[in-house]
């Protein structure tokens, strides 16, 4: 423990000019009087830290001494290519390295470039969640995410079904990959011979066995991924709704409903009828959905069919002239 913060200690004197000793403690999260006697023990063993006394002192290295401790661990390495989602980093339980990856990568820099890790960050930032939802880490997710780096197999208990009728089913999984998609995590695992998708906050048990798996070389997570997707997406959408669009509503359509079966909707309407309006026929997965999807659309889209879902903008229609005469 302390020989890794002695390490790093020296690793961030080498990436800076001098940093005082308040500057050291909060980054190594330890006292002050720890940072006295770390700079001692370095020293002693040979590191030339020099402690600049006053109030605008600190420690620095002295004589251009450098450290040849930053090779990159692999796990370390894995997650510098992830540093960019901080939050998906602390949920997996790798923040820890990719700060140690990120900061043995800013002290092998030259000085002149010392700034550009910072620099970056300030410009960019990834923020996967979508809005109004509040980000949970499902319990299991550095278990599993352990198991993806280290292709080892894992037994699992996996809650299946509707909410009424759930139930918990054990498989044993050889998982491939992980992925975030708006806030919510799943994992890409082989079963038997076929791949599939779970949703990681549906794991009950995780149990990493000691059989390790040969990867599948070929496999490709981002083509795996959007292919089953838009499988998805596809596969729910079970229904369908007769809509006359004005102008303004066949440009809204693709930004309120599933962006390629309104696309492919809006392809296959006919030419707009004497009032400029375009009638279309729509794949959506249920009544409640549809009229959820379609209300933002307000007088651009009046529902021809099912009747059932006519209705329900109907009642909302006589609703809102009620509230607003």
């Amino acid at each position: 423990m302390r020989a890794a913060r002695l390490i790093k200690m020296v690793l961030l004197l080498q990436s800076r000019p001098s940093m005082t000793a308040a500057e050291l403690a909060r980054e190594l999260e330890v006292s002050e009087r720890t940072i006295t006697r770390d700079a001692l023990a370095l020293s002693e063993a040979g590191v030339p830290v020099y402690a600049d006394r006053g109030r605008a002192g600190g420690y620095r290295l002295i004589g251009g001494y450098r450290t040849r401790l930053t090779g990159l661990a692999r796990s370390e390495a894995e997650a510098l290519f992830l540093s960019g989602v901080p939050g998906a980093l602390r949920q997996m339980g790798l923040d820890d390295a990719a700060s140690a990856a990120r900061l043995k990568v800013s002290a092998a820099l030259l000085p002149s470039l010392r700034d550009a890790p910072s620099s970056a960050a300030q410009r960019f930032h990834l923020d996967a969640p979508g809005w109004y939802q509040e980000p949970r880490t499902p319990e299991l997710l550095p278990v599993l995410a352990e198991a993806v780096w280290d292709d080892r197999t894992v037994s699992v208990r996996y809650r299946r079904g509707a909410r009424a009728a759930r139930r918990d089913v054990e498989r044993e999984l050889e998982p491939y990959g992980l992925v975030l998609k708006a806030g919510v995590w799943y994992l890409c695992a082989r079963a038997g011979t076929s791949f599939r998708v779970y949703r990681v906050d549906r794991f009950t048990a995780v149990t990493p066995v000691e059989e390790r798996f040969s990867r599948d070389e070929g496999f490709d997570l981002p083509a795996f991924w959007e292919e089953r997707a838009a499988e998805f997406a596809r596969s729910i959408l079970r229904a369908e709704a007769v809509v006359r669009l004005t102008e303004a509503g066949a440009r809204s359509l693709p930004h309120v409903t599933d962006r390629a079966a309104a696309q492919e909707a809006l392809a296959a309407a006919g030419p707009p009828d004497a009032e400029g309006r375009v009638t279309v026929t729509l794949p959506v997965e249920s009544d409640e959905v549809a009229y959820a999807q379609l209300l933002p659309l307000g007088p651009e889209a009046e529902v021809l069919e099912p009747r059932s879902l006519r209705a329900l903008f109907a009642d909302a229609a006589t609703r809102l002239a009620r509230l607003y005469g």
